[in-house]
């Protein structure tokens, strides 16, 4: 579900000096810039399910404790065209809610702005999944969104 509301909405990318990240209520999304040329050889990544390290070409990227806890044995990375890593996480808290404000604990934080847009992109992937006969992909939010937004789980259908 979140792939095609994905798709249709874009994503609220968190820039940092090597790439981005975003997120979905569902997982967490990695982008790497290397080196053209770099080979999966020269890739050194561990994902655990508190901390992530990444070296490449002998060099740390990054290295620390993440923002909140991943399923390790559902993570993955990939090289692309010899000059992009993808890393996907795994939430294990899978509520929209659960909005990372960073990537690593007090590392690579979004600005109030970005945190602002990825919280409403959550609230409206919930609304989405909730609701599945309706489009909120192009929808704009507004009011109380925070911690995922309004709980309408105990009106009547």
């Amino acid at each position: 579900m979140s792939v095609h509301f994905e798709e249709r909405s874009g994503v609220v990318p968190c820039r940092t000096p090597w790439g981005s990240w975003y997120q979905t209520m569902e997982e967490v999304f990695i982008e790497v810039n290397v080196p053209n040329g770099t080979s999966a050889k020269e890739v050194k990544c561990r994902l655990g399910s508190k901390d992530i390290e990444l070296h490449v070409k002998g060099k740390e990227v990054f290295k620390g404790k993440l923002f909140g806890t991943t399923v390790c044995d559902e993570a993955t990375w990939t090289l692309e065209d010899k000059c992009l890593i993808h890393i996907v996480l795994m939430k294990t808290n899978r509520e929209a809610g659960n909005c990372w404000s960073s990537l690593l604990e007090g590392e690579y934080c979004a600005n109030a702005w970005v945190q602002d847009q990825m919280q409403r992109k959550l609230t409206l992937e919930r609304f989405q999944r909730e609701n599945p006969g309706f489009d909120f992909s192009g929808a704009e939010i507004s009011g109380n969104f925070a911690g995922g937004g309004p709980d309408f789980s105990s009106l009547q259908k």
